[in-house]
C-alpha cells in the first residue's frame, strides 16, 4: 500500500526522531517512505534517522514551515503525513485516518491527541479560529470523555499529527513561510476553508503527545511568534475595513491572549511580537492577494466562533473565551462582535 509519505521535522532531540521511528514501524499501515526535515541538529539526529531507515533532508535556520514545505516537496505519494518529534501514536493511527479520509473524500484528517505528561487529558483534537484571529486548540487541557470522540467534519487541524493530500497544496499553495512556525498551519486551513476544502476529525486515530519538547511550553520565542503571526493572519486575510467589521474581536482577543502570556511569564515576549507584527503587516498585506470573497471568511470565522462556543457550553468555560464573548457580544460579524495555546488561552 504505497500511499503515504511521512515528513517529520526536527531540530536535535534524537531521542524522540528515533522512538518516532521506531513507532511508525509498527503501523499497521506501513508508510511507503519517511522524510526527516533536520533543521541544523547537533546531537546526531541526522545519521540516528538514516540508520532507522528515513530519508534526510539536512538544512539550517529553517523553521516549521519551510521544513514541512521541504518535505512534502520531496513527497511521492498520494497522502502525506506531517508529525511532530515528540509523538507516539497508536498502531492503527494512520490506518484510521486514511480510511475515514477516503471514504468522506476529505482533503485532510486528524485524530485525538492525549496529553503524555497528563493521563487522561486532551492534548489537542482539532483547531477553531476566532474572528479576533487567536486560535482555539480544542480540547486541549481538558478531561478526555465522551465530547471529544464523536467524528466530524473540521475546517483546522494542527499540523503537530495531520495527514493531508499532496494535492491539497497544489490547489491552496504551500505553509507561508514568512510565519516561519506558530499558526503556519492555521493559516494554511484557513486558506482551505475559504476554497471549502475541508478534513475529518477521527476520535479513533489516537496517540500521545509531549509538546513544546523543543523550545517548551511558553516559551519567550514560541510567544513572541505567535503574537506576530496573529497580526499577519489579519494582514493577509483580513479585507479592507477590516476594523469596522472585526475590530472589537481583534482588540478583544489579543489583549486577553497578552494577559494569558503576562501569567505564563512572558509578557515581554508578547510585546516584541506585536511590535514586529505591525512593523511587518504593510508588507505582508501588500504581497497577500486581496481578499475576493469578505462574505466567506465571515461565514468560515462565524462557523468557527459558533463551534468554540458551543464546545465550552458543554465542557465548562476556559476564562479566556468567556472573558472574549463577554467582550465581544453574540452579535453578528458586521457589528465587529463574535458569538490553547496555538495563538489562544489554554
Amino acid at each position: 500500500m504505497d500511499r503515504v509519505s511521512v515528513v517529520i521535522p526536527t531540530r536535535n532531540r534524537r531521542d524522540l526522531v528515533q522512538a518516532l521511528l521506531l513507532n511508525l514501524r509498527a503501523q499497521t499501515v506501513t508508510p511507503a517512505e519517511i522524510i526527516v526535515v533536520d533543521d541544523g541538529s547537533e546531537d546526531g539526529t541526522a545519521e540516528a534517522a538514516v540508520e532507522l531507515g528515513a530519508r534526510v533532508i539536512e538544512g539550517r535556520a529553517l523553521g516549521f514551515a519551510r521544513a514541512v514545505n521541504l518535505g512534502v516537496q520531496a513527497s511521492r505519494h498520494q497522502w502525506v503525513a506531517v508529525l511532530n518529534n515528540d509523538l507516539e501514536l497508536e498502531s492503527e493511527w494512520l490506518a484510521r485516518l486514511l480510511e475515514a479520509a477516503e471514504a468522506a473524500r476529505a482533503w485532510f484528517a486528524c485524530g485525538k491527541l492525549l496529553d503524555f505528561r497528563r493521563a487522561g487529558r486532551i492534548d489537542g483534537t482539532f483547531d477553531l479560529l476566532s474572528r479576533g484571529a487567536c486560535a482555539c486548540r480544542a480540547g486541549h487541557g481538558r478531561p478526555d470523555g465522551p465530547l471529544w470522540n464523536c467524528p466530524r467534519t473540521v475546517q483546522f487541524a494542527g499540523f503537530t499529527a495531520v495527514l493531508l493530500r499532496r494535492e491539497l497544496f497544489e490547489r491552496v499553495g504551500w505553509l507561508d513561510e514568512r510565519f516561519h512556525s506558530y499558526l503556519e498551519d492555521v493559516e494554511f486551513c484557513l486558506r482551505c476553508a475559504l476554497a471549502e476544502l475541508h478534513g475529518v476529525y477521527v476520535p479513533a486515530a489516537r496517540g500521545r503527545h509531549a509538546g513544546s519538547a523543543t523550545l517548551g511550553r511558553w516559551s519567550r520565542e514560541s510567544v513572541r511568534l505567535i503574537a506576530r503571526n496573529q497580526l499577519w493572519l489579519i494582514a493577509k486575510h483580513y479585507p479592507d475595513g477590516w476594523f469596522k467589521l472585526y475590530g472589537r474581536a481583534v482588540v478583544a482577543a489579543q489583549w486577553l491572549w497578552g494577559l494569558t502570556a503576562a501569567r505564563h511569564g512572558a509578557f515581554g515576549a508578547y510585546l516584541r511580537g506585536k511590535q514586529q507584527g505591525w512593523q511587518g503587516f504593510r508588507h505582508i498585506r501588500e504581497s497577500s492577494p486581496r481578499p475576493k470573497a469578505p462574505e466567506r471568511l465571515q461565514a468560515v470565522l462565524r462557523d468557527s466562533e459558533r463551534q468554540i462556543r458551543s464546545l465550552q457550553e458543554q465542557g465548562g468555560w476556559d476564562w479566556y473565551w468567556r472573558a472574549y464573548f463577554l467582550a465581544v457580544g453574540s452579535g453578528g460579524a458586521g457589528s465587529g462582535a463574535a458569538p490553547g495555546p496555538a495563538g489562544a488561552a489554554a
